[in-house]
């Protein structure tokens, strides 16, 4: 059994853009951990493996949910598996399984952990069409217990997203930005045992109750656990955020300037040049893909659209810098897969667990550090719930009529109804010949 060292929680992070296609199993495991090769010696068996999925599977199958994303998260939950016992030769349990429209989030837990996650907290926002969840995000808040002591906690909150496309949309990613901090509310009254799914796909129940009605907590009381910047919570967002390097699309004359992969820094082909127009911030890590050359798509600029960023915990915990901080071990990407043209991106890190955890003291409660803030830069927004209510009724109604008219088996349905009804009509017609 490998163990972290004390006071640390290792942490495995993976955002990729499915592009609406189930993953091949035996090639996602194989390349899982890929990044893991910079980690060094002192990552060992991550307790928590979290999954940041965008376009996890056709529009129809996204909306209505349920039993019909089923295939998609269990390809997730097979490759894990595969993965994890070849890599450490350990076993993990999925202990959150949930999405918003097209953007999923699963997270495992080492399965001599699981019992230290004392609480799961889940929370939704679309802001595609509509406010449906062609465009999301959702997020996971784990109370996770330390040292066996059950009265301290820390909480680990994940949100997986997926912003606006393209190149001219800054502004409306940094509205999609603004719509998370505002409607992705975590209710504290709804806690669930680590082995209860929230917002289990394979319980239409559990679904509608986690998206429609299951928050019970108040207003008053979401404005400070159930923010998305919650003062005693390390903050985790991965997914295609879709930042780009350009405010407009690549002419054919700027595609020559696109990076090429055997250049030496000098040359304007190299891509550490696109980083001085990054719409997000600069990238830390370059990539390394052997000797092999780069291909892109014309019609977009070469970017950074799947990133993982994190936040530490508030300068008023009273640990010194280098105590709070998460260790980041890699942070990579894997090959690119034939499924989808990104490529997904993983982060190793480790999380203190020795931290005081203790709320601000009422006179210094209005001090923030350069870093770190202690309140949101956005307010909840208080029709959060009924907003949220409403797109997903009308992600039912749009899942529906995708399934009709965009799968094989809602075209069988359709063509069999239609046959039905003919053939009824038939029938009647003949008997009032008769």
């Amino acid at each position: 059994m490998t163990m972290t060292s004390a006071g640390d929680l290792n942490l495995y992070v993976l955002t990729a853009n499915c592009a609406r296609t189930r993953i091949d199993v035996d090639l996602f495991a194989d390349h899982f951990f890929d990044p893991l090769s910079k980690a060094g010696r002192g990552f060992s068996a991550p307790e928590l493996i979290v999954l940041s999925l965008q376009e996890i599977a056709p529009i129809a199958y996204s909306f209505l949910g349920g039993s019909y994303l089923i295939p998609y998260f269990d390809a997730f939950d097979q490759a894990i598996k595969q993965a994890t016992t070849k890599q450490y030769n350990e076993s993990y349990e999925n202990v959150v399984k949930d999405h918003t429209g097209m953007t999923g989030l699963m997270v495992f837990a080492r399965s001599d952990v699981t019992d230290r996650i004392s609480s799961i907290d889940t929370a939704h926002v679309g802001f595609g069409v509509q406010e449906m969840g062609n465009k999301g995000a959702v997020g996971a808040r784990l109370g996770y217990v330390v040292d066996d002591h059950s009265a301290k906690t820390v909480d680990l909150t994940f949100v997986a997203a997926h912003l606006a496309p393209m190149e001219d949309a800054l502004a409306q990613r940094n509205l999609d930005w603004q719509s998370i901090v505002e409607r992705l509310v975590f209710s504290q009254g709804d806690t669930a045992s680590p082995n209860v799914e929230s917002g289990d796909p394979g319980r239409d129940t559990d679904e509608n109750a986690a998206l429609l009605g299951g928050h019970r907590s108040s207003d008053q009381s979401q404005s400070t656990r159930g923010n998305l910047f919650a003062p005693n919570s390390y903050l985790f967002l991965a997914g295609d955020l879709n930042y780009r390097t350009s405010d407009v699309g690549p002419s054919k004359t700027d595609r020559l300037r696109f990076p090429r992969r055997l250049v030496n820094r000098e040359s304007s082909s190299h891509y550490s040049h696109l980083l001085k127009e990054d719409q997000l911030m600069p990238a830390r890590l370059g990539v390394d893909d052997g000797d092999a050359e780069w291909k892109w798509s014309s019609h977009r600029w070469p970017s950074w659209c799947d990133r993982i960023l994190f936040l530490d915990t508030p300068y008023w915990t009273g640990q010194d810098a280098s105590d709070r901080r998460v260790k980041p071990h890699t942070y990579d990407a894997l090959p690119l897969f034939p499924e989808s043209d990104h490529r997904p991106v993983a982060l190793a890190v480790s999380v203190p667990l020795s931290l005081s955890l203790q709320h601000p003291s009422s006179s210094g409660s209005h001090h923030m550090d350069s870093e770190h803030r202690s309140v949101a830069p956005f307010s909840i927004d208080p029709h959060w719930r009924s907003r949220r209510e409403s797109a997903r009724r009308k992600e039912i109604a749009v899942g529906f009529l995708a399934y009709l008219g965009l799968t094989w088996e809602g075209n069988g349905l359709l063509l069999a109804s239609m046959i039905g009804i003919i053939g009824a009509w038939t029938v009647l017609r003949s008997l009032l010949d008769v």
